[in-house]
Order: C-alpha cells, then structure tokens, then sequence
C-alpha cells in the first residue's frame, strides 16, 4: 500500500498513452553516455578504457515510480577487438530487475575515415517482484505467488558505423521475450523484441565550441515509437550544455563538465509534458565517466560521444 496507491494506478494507466506505453527496457535522457547498454558494437569504439555510471529517478513524488542505476565498463583489446560489461539494476513498484551481460566487438575499416563494428553480447537478467508491495485492495494481486531471483538468458547484437565526427548504429538487445513486469496491468506479461537506432553528428562552429545533434530511436514490436531527440554544445572542451525532447513525454537539460581529463560529470533534468506533470516535479539524472587514457590521448581532445 505505500508503494503503489490506487492513486499512483491512476496516474500510471494516464501514463500509458505517452511514454510508459511500451517501455520495457530502462530509458534514459543521457543515452549518448549509455551507448553500450544498448549495441554491444560500441564496445572499445573509444580507443581506452571508459568506465561509465549512470542513476535516474523518473517521476519524483510519485512512489513506486522507475529508479535505475546503470554501470558500463569497456576497452579495447588489440586493433581490432572491443570487450565490455554492462550492469542495469532496475526498480519499479514491486518489481526489481537485475541485467549483467557481457559485450564483444570486431571492427573493420568501411573507408578512409569510418570503421564498422560488429558487436555480440550475452549474459542475464535476475528478476524479483514482491506482491506485497503491490495494490492491497486487489485480491488478484494480493494471491499471486512472489518471484525470487527468477533467471532469464539475454543474447544481443548490434552495428555500429563510426567516425571522428559522426556515428549510426542499430542493435537489438535481447533476442528473447521472457516474462516481465508490466506497471499498468500490474502483472506479469511477456517481454517484447527492442530495437534501437542511434546517430549523432559532431560540427565545429569555432575552434572553442562544437555543436552535437543525436537520436535514439527505440521500437518495441507492438507498440509505438520512441523517439529521443538532443542538442549539445561543448565549449572549450570542457563544458557541455544541451537540451533533449522526448517524443509526447518530457524536454530535458543536460548539462556536462569536463573536470580533469579522465573524469566527465553530468546531470539531467526532464520536465514531463504529459498530465504526470500534476503530480511530478520531474526526473533526475546523474552520469560519471571515468576514462584511463594514455600520455599522448590526454593531449587530445576529448571525444564528444
């Protein structure tokens, strides 16, 4: 009863004609710093090791709503070859799911200036639901039977065509459709097949400021589109200032700064542009990037995406 009221219920099925409608796997507003969560192929694409950690609170004020917490590890081995984990711990009302896969990626050179990465990934996902964190005045869900530390097989893959100043990229996550926790039947339903598209474009406006459009589409079969849009700017790189709008759900501020050569830092605010926003001040993001470069990358600049 103090996780999901049949209040936050109401708001939730409000929620399902806009972005909640479909939304299975985590989202986030930082995408571009999630990349590897979502196409094994970029695995080792930066050219060093990154470690990247990201936590969102979607919907503050609203109890039961979406908290995540994503870790992402990846280098290159060699030339040719990227490995990586990534590790998503995802909450919503009574349900908390656990993902941990690992990710590899062989690239070759498609031209003068852009590599192709092929990318494959494999692990698992645990996954929990406690009912009694659920609606008390619904029997149905009252009499159904907790899910402990349930085990689900994930295999993904995914193309990744990139450049010094531009990036494509289409994965499929997971090839499986297991069971999943669905927040507005309140119920166990079947996972459905992702699919994601990614690009971005890297222009220098003046020798101290460069301009970054980029994307993330996600479709999930049987539902609409999901269309992320942003704009960044970073100025003498070292400070990143943008703004995002996420298709009939929220716009957002992203903001970055770039501390020390190895250490990024980044926080995230969407306001909702559906009727949450009666009962929500918004949902927070907050990204680390930690990078182990060599003495002679440090002297470059750094890479915008």
């Amino acid at each position: 009863m103090n996780i999901i009221t049949k209040k936050i219920l109401g708001i939730l099925m409000i929620a399902s004609t806009y972005c909640v409608f479909g939304q299975q796997d985590p989202q986030f507003t930082q995408y571009m710093y999630n990349t590897l969560s979502v196409n094994s192929a970029y695995a080792g694409s930066r050219g060093h090791m990154t470690v990247t950690g990201i936590h969102r609170s979607q919907w503050v004020g609203i109890d039961g709503a979406p908290r995540t917490q994503t870790l992402t590890v990846d280098s290159p081995i060699g030339k040719k070859i990227g490995l990586g984990l990534s590790i998503v711990n995802d909450e919503i009302g009574p349900s908390d799911e656990f993902y941990f896969d690992l990710n590899f990626s062989y690239t070759i050179k498609a031209s003068e200036t852009h590599r192709l990465s092929f990318g494959v990934k494999g692990g698992g996902r645990l996954f929990n639901i406690d009912w009694t964190k659920g609606q008390s005045q619904n029997p149905d869900i009252l009499f159904q039977q907790n899910i402990n530390n349930q085990f689900f097989p994930t295999v993904g893959a995914g193309l990744y065509l990139h450049s010094e100043k531009s990036y494509l990229g289409v994965s499929i996550p997971n090839f499986f459709t297991d069971d999943h926790y669905d927040d507005i039947q309140q119920s166990v339903a079947s996972e459905r097949l992702h699919f994601f598209f990614i690009g971005g474009l890297v222009f220098d406006l003046s020798q101290k400021t460069k301009f970054k459009p980029a994307f993330l589409v996600k479709h999930v079969v049987g539902a609409p589109l999901i269309v992320d849009l942003s704009a960044n700017f970073m100025f003498y790189d070292r400070l990143r200032l943008g703004a995002s709008y996420r298709w009939d759900d929220s716009v957002s501020a992203l903001a970055g700064f770039q501390v020390t050569p190895g250490l990024l830092i980044g926080y995230a605010f969407d306001y909702t542009t559906t009727e949450l926003q009666q009962f929500t001040t918004g949902s927070h993001e907050i990204m680390v990037r930690f990078e182990l470069k060599s003495q002679e990358k440090r002297l470059k600049s750094p890479r915008f995406f």
